[in-house]
């Protein structure tokens, strides 16, 4: 059997006496892509400091690539990994070019024509002689992202890796981490932006308060998490013959406007629900959309704070992280 990439056993880490991580167990295989979802104080940048040997573990076991990542083995793994923090700073006199040369010196690339490459494969090219300082928010990240790609790492952390990319370039960042999954390389993702993230990931974990709350593939944590799917109609009936009709399996309508109407429809009878609304010659349109990865990362980060939903509310509308506004 292969042996993970990242193998987190029990471990904890403490600061004094804040608990920043309480006996998490995780693990990442190769060409594996791992979402790390919390809020700020979730336990996310202390998971990645450990991976980065930066910091030991309290308690517990942690391995990369088999061994431990603050141990003599260290300098040897580090040449393995790529890591881009959430909030980037560089050299601000320098250009972009001579900020990437300088990285790939640190991190022994002899070949310096994948600096240009790389600045290009980002989209640099055309501010590769600028100043940093005269960089946008958005072009620091992919500055920063070259950073994490210099010589080839087999692990890459990313830390909010789309914050301040404009839409298209968030779409060839998520183009970028599907072919280095294609190539076996191991991605560790942390992000408070959510919609788009689902489809890249083969894996989510989700920590609140220094706990693992769920850790499964996108369908295990449906399963596990048990929330309605939505239906949304577009029908002659109305939002009250349609729950008479439908609610003796469990579904509620939350939502009515017109000709349109949504609905809550339980998993189970979801084939029984999409039988009964193909065979009703008053519904004109149907679209299914089952629980999203925003909609279980509140579901399961409510159980750590279930009083802040209000009564009749559903988790995934009490809690939900924060978006960030993209700043090209």
């Amino acid at each position: 059997m292969t042996q993970p990439v990242i193998e987190m056993a029990a471990v904890s880490k403490r600061f004094g006496t804040l608990t920043a991580l309480d006996e998490v167990s995780l693990t990442l295989n190769e060409g594996e892509v791992l979402g790390l979802m919390g809020h700020n104080g979730a336990g996310k940048s202390t998971s990645m400091k450990l991976i980065l040997g930066l910091i030991r573990p309290s308690m517990g076991r942690l391995r990369v690539f088999g061994h431990d990542p603050s141990g003599a083995e260290a300098n040897v793994l580090r040449q393995r990994l790529g890591y881009l923090p959430e909030n980037v700073q560089f050299y601000e006199q320098l250009s972009g070019v001579e900020v990437l040369r300088y990285f790939a010196r640190l991190k022994r690339v002899d070949d310096l024509r994948r600096v240009d490459a790389l600045l290009e494969r980002v989209g640099l090219t055309h501010a590769m002689h600028r100043r940093v300082k005269t960089y946008s928010k958005g072009m620091r990240q992919r500055l920063g992202l070259a950073q994490a790609l210099l010589g080839e790492p087999r692990l890459l952390l990313l830390d909010e890796p789309t914050v301040g990319l404009d839409p298209m370039a968030s779409r060839d960042f998520y183009a970028l981490v599907d072919e280095l999954r294609g190539k076996g390389v191991s991605v560790v993702l942390c992000s408070h932006v959510l919609p788009g993230v689902e489809r890249h990931i083969d894996r989510a974990a989700i920590l609140g308060q220094g706990r693992l709350l769920a850790s499964g593939t996108i369908d295990e944590l449906r399963e596990a998490a048990d929330l309605p799917l939505v239906v949304r109609l577009r029908t002659s009936r109305g939002a009250e013959d349609l729950e008479r009709r439908l609610g003796s399996v469990g579904v509620s309508v939350t939502g009515a406007a017109g000709a349109r109407v949504t609905l809550a429809v339980p998993g189970s009878a979801k084939i029984e629900v999409l039988r009964a609304l193909m065979t009703d010659g008053a519904v004109e349109d149907v679209d299914l959309e089952p629980p999203t990865l925003e909609s279980l990362y509140a579901h399961f980060d409510a159980t750590l704070h279930p009083q802040a939903a209000a009564p009749g509310m559903r988790a995934s509308e009490s809690s939900s992280p924060r978006r960030e506004e993209a700043n090209a």
